[in-house]
């Protein structure tokens, strides 16, 4: 528990040693990580990396974009008048849709490790809200036999919360990824610094300022502060007046400023990789196509994207479902928007599988997220005319 990891951290046990502020465990547990670059991570430094702010923000919005709807598991109707569907599928409370809701506590799994809400419940234990529990605020802890429950931190102090009371939506592993990618962004956020260290000065050096004798000290100092005072910043490529015979030996593009910007580069695909989000997603499109930068928008879908709706259905389900509810209905999110590429293709290979009799009418519906039809459960084929006048 983290009331224990800071009487750990602040030596109030006898038996552990206290660790100084300046320690990366200390560090770490108030959400800042130290790198080898000497740059320290956390959510809000980590959002100020553009490639990190672009996947974060793809994903959460993305996902609170998806419409979520229950469904019943033998017919696949959409169970419109259970309380569970509103929350999911209308509005969470009040204040909060259900889309800007999973687009809140996905940022703060992908910021945090895991993202919480509070499930409000009626006299007879019906789910009737959905409220965001800030990150910082909730503690997991578990039962000797396994079962979790959490430990909320409020105004009046700490409350307890069973797991059915709170919907939890956490990263892989229950870690963030910009916990496991700090080094990438650390160094992105290195790389921002230094060019921007160098344009605040009118960027790299463009010349070289040759004199015919060796100057002193002071006269370096003061021709160097009368050249920056003439030629930095909004005054770089003005005219220059040199005096005593000296020369200005303008620099070009080295090698070294080539490999820095594609380096650069290579940093936004690493911060692709910690997200696996592709990098035509994140705008590199140095290696981008018309082909496959399609097909990368459908692995979003099934590598990016997939893991997290799962993690979103079963969270659902454990907290806004009973037990025997969890046996008949089930969330799914409906991908029809992000498969509109594919219609032509999903339309043919439905077809085929019609005309060979492998799926129903209703297996078909199933598949397009469209509720079952009369006589849609027979497997013929609707393209023949063979055999039915003679059977009437």
């Amino acid at each position: 528990m983290a009331f224990e990891q800071i009487r750990k951290v602040f030596g109030f046990r006898d038996e552990q040693k206290a660790l100084a502020l300046t320690d990366p465990d200390t560090l770490a547990l108030f959400g800042v990580l130290p790198s080898t670059t000497g740059v320290s991570i956390g959510p809000m430094s980590a959002m100020r990396v553009p490639a990190v702010a672009c996947a974060v923000g793809l994903i959460s919005e993305t996902i609170g974009a998806l419409p979520f709807k229950l469904y019943e598991r033998d017919s696949k109707a959409a169970l419109t008048n259970h309380p569970a569907y509103r929350l999911a599928h209308d509005r969470a409370n009040p204040w909060t849709s259900a889309a800007k809701l999973r687009e809140q506590l996905t940022t703060d799994a992908l910021l945090h490790g895991a993202g919480h809400a509070q499930v409000i419940r009626l006299g007879d234990g019906t789910p009737y809200e959905l409220h965001r529990l800030e990150p910082g605020r909730v503690q997991r802890d578990q039962e000797p036999d396994g079962e979790p429950f959490y430990l909320v931190t409020t105004p009046d102090g700490q409350t307890l919360l069973r797991h059915k009371d709170v919907l939890r939506v956490e990263a892989f592993g229950g870690v963030s990824p910009i916990t496991l990618g700090r080094e990438a962004i650390a160094l992105a956020q290195a790389f921002e610094s230094h060019i921007g260290g160098l344009f605040a000065n009118g960027g790299r050096p463009s010349g070289l300022i040759k004199a015919p004798k060796v100057l002193d000290i002071e006269a370096k100092k003061r021709l160097a502060e009368s050249w920056f005072k003439t030629h930095s910043g909004s005054r770089s490529g003005g005219t220059a007046v040199l005096d005593e015979g000296m020369d200005y030996l303008p620099l070009s593009t080295t090698l070294a400023d080539a490999q820095f910007a594609e380096n650069r580069l290579e940093q936004i695909r690493e911060i692709a990789r910690v997200f696996r989000v592709p990098p035509t997603m994140l705008f590199e499109l140095t290696r981008g196509t018309w082909s496959n930068t399609e097909e990368m928008a459908r692995q979003f879908l099934q590598v990016t994207l997939k893991p997290w709706l799962v993690e979103w259905a079963d969270a659902y389900a454990q907290c806004l479902l009973s037990e025997q509810e969890d046996r008949d209905a089930y969330f799914e999110a409906v991908t029809d928007d992000l498969l509109t590429t594919d219609t032509a293709a999903r339309a043919t290979a439905y077809g085929q599988y019609r005309g060979m009799g492998v799926l129903t009418a209703n297996e078909v519906r199933a598949g397009l997220n469209l509720p079952p039809k009369d006589g849609g459960n027979i497997l013929e084929n609707p393209y023949t005319s063979t055999g039915k006048d003679a059977a009437q």
